[in-house]
């Protein structure tokens, strides 16, 4: 294998490659289909993400009370229970102290009961606090869904911290998979992996809707979040590296849209389908799918030629060729041919890069440690909003909405200003926005929930806008030679950022702006770190490392000239006084 050194992330076509890819048709009909059949799955990736919204949802509850100690309450009390109303709802301030919103409190009971408060003219404040933990489980009064995790396992009270636990378990998945699938991929190749990673997620995520225990269903959700992450990985590299340049970032916004169309889908389903376990396994079986007509896609020819199979290349050249309308000319492909046209990356892909040639170079230095910031920070704001929808106080379902509509918008200015002022001033501003936005919206009082959630969902799209120009950014500021290490890189990162997003979010139990303040201070911080970027707006792709160290050394003696030019103007006397002293 010459190309083993390289972990998979995405492969950019040189002109070499780019003038095989015309000459048997580089945007037809297959590629349409090829697209599209490569984004359909990426409508039921948002479903997993975000599935915690819906599938971890809290219930209220309130501690159970004992039977025979309810029975036996019955029968005691001064004559104050009725037919009319349930025994069990009248008891409840005998047993169960009140909040500070005189509701049931879901975590204590009382240690003796206390009969004192039958009396209408009695208040809590009168008798004893001594209270005890939920010793009898717990009762749940469900409104959005039927059943969830939470209610299956009481992940309440001193649990409650599993619930996010079980998000960075499958996140940690995710950064397992960007690891494994990766260099699975670049020694087998893009499709046997996608295929694995189809069935793998069909497989996995069916028997996590059968998990007859919490940790059964993190162990499940973890082999999801591996197959996500390679399913992401080769469907993207599958995508690129079968389009032109001139389409890219055409493609990459329908694959952006697709994902956030997958919210509105997961809102559909999950409206539809209140029990957890139906809805994990409806948001699984379509991979079953995916898997079936996932045989049809071929290999990626660059792959392929790169890992000396150039035979195999030409004859899935010729099959698109033939899907093209372009027959004739694919005919006359041969393994010398392609050879030929490859043979500057042949010779670029011996030499083999690591990360650590990243850190060697000044320039390139900067950019790895800025681009790691930024998709760190990206990663742990957006999914840091995104987790937990009930924290603003308004139905999971309409702020679920909400935030997808508001993806919308906010990607295709995204995309303008990427292209007319540069991508520098969007990644930077939108993180800088994004954090502000969520910084205020910890002064908003909670009663403004309206208030609340709108910020929320600008702030999210922000993110969304910014996670859209990660992408591309970082892409165009790697060299052909370590692209593939640099995106692997920051996308490691990002995956880091999505595992401790809800870690931090279990701040809120100790204090409860602190988890929002850290989301806000770290987009910030990242914002103004993506400003030390170099813009790559209508700049080629750089080829070494040695080129953009050159590139960097020549603008800055550009930018200095006109400062010498000043200075040397300021030095030169004036002709009258050269005059006299001639």
């Amino acid at each position: 294998m010459l190309c083993s050194v390289l972990p998979l992330t995405q492969r950019f076509s040189t002109m070499g490659f780019t003038d095989l890819l015309e000459m048997v048709g580089s945007t037809g009909r297959f590629q349409m289909v090829h697209v599209t059949l490569l984004a359909l799955p990426v409508l039921m990736m948002a479903s997993h993400n975000l599935l915690q919204n819906f599938v971890a949802a809290v219930p209220d509850h309130r501690c159970r009370i004992r039977a025979d100690a309810l029975g036996n309450a019955s029968r005691q009390s001064p004559g104050n229970v009725t037919g009319e109303v349930p025994a069990e709802e009248l008891l409840l301030p005998v047993f169960i102290p009140l909040d500070r919103e005189g509701r049931p409190e879901r975590c204590r009971l009382f240690a003796e009961p206390q009969w004192q408060f039958l009396d209408p003219n009695r208040t809590h404040e009168d008798g004893s606090s001594t209270t005890r933990p939920c010793t009898n489980g717990w009762l749940y009064s469900h409104g959005d869904v039927t059943s969830t995790i939470i209610s299956e396992w009481d992940l309440v009270c001193d649990q409650r911290s599993l619930k996010q636990m079980s998000q960075s378990i499958y996140m940690s998945g995710v950064l397992v998979g960007a690891i494994v699938m990766g260099q699975m991929s670049d020694r087998f190749g893009r499709r046997p992996i996608l295929l694995w990673s189809h069935l793998q997620l069909a497989i996995t995520g069916t028997c996590g809707s059968f998990s007859s225990s919490f940790p059964l269903f993190c162990f499940w959700r973890f082999m999801c979040g591996v197959a996500v992450s390679g399913l992401i990985l080769n469907s993207f590299s599958l995508t690129v590296e079968w389009i032109p340049t001139k389409v890219r970032t055409s493609v990459a916004t329908l694959n952006n849209y697709s994902y956030t169309i997958g919210q509105f889908l997961l809102v559909g389903l999950a409206y539809a389908l209140r029990n957890w376990r139906w809805l994990q396994f409806a948001v699984s079986a379509p991979f079953f799918i995916y898997f079936l007509y996932s045989w049809w896609f071929p290999e990626s020819a660059r792959w392929l030629i790169m890992n000396d199979k150039a035979d195999v290349a030409v004859n899935q050249l010729k099959r698109v060729a033939r899907l093209n309308g372009r027959e004739a000319e694919g005919s006359k492909l041969t393994a010398a041919i392609v050879k030929s046209h490859m043979e500057k990356e042949l010779s670029k892909c011996k030499t083999g890069y690591s990360v650590t040639d990243l850190f060697h170079t000044p320039v390139m230095r900067r950019t790895a440690c800025c681009t790691m910031v930024v998709w760190f920070s990206v990663s742990f704001a957006y999914y840091g909003l995104s987790i937990d929808l009930q924290g603003f106080g308004v139905n999971i379902y309409l702020i679920q909405m909400i935030f997808a509509a508001v993806d919308i918008p906010a990607k295709l200015v995204g995309v303008a200003t990427m292209s007319l002022i540069g991508r520098r001033f969007t990644q930077g501003s939108s993180l800088i926005l994004a954090g502000t936005i969520i910084i205020i919206n910890i002064f908003i009082p909670q009663e403004m929930s309206n208030l609340r959630t709108s910020f929320a969902a600008i702030g999210k799209g922000c993110l969304a806008a910014s996670f859209s120009c990660a992408y591309l950014h970082a892409g165009e500021l790697y060299p052909t030679v370590v692209r593939q290490t640099g995106m692997g890189l920051v996308s490691s990162m990002a995956r880091i950022g999505s595992m401790v997003a809800p870690l931090v979010k279990m701040t809120g139990d100790y204090v409860s702006f602190l988890p929002m303040a850290i989301y806000g201070g770290v987009a910030v911080l990242a914002g103004i770190v993506a400003f030390f970027l170099r813009e790559t707006l209508n700049i080629p792709l750089p080829e070494s490392i040695e080129g953009v160290e050159s590139s960097w050394k020549k603008k800055m003696q550009k930018e200095s000239e006109p400062k010498n030019e000043e200075i040397s103007l300021r030095e030169t006397p004036p002709p009258s006084l050269m005059t006299q002293t001639i």
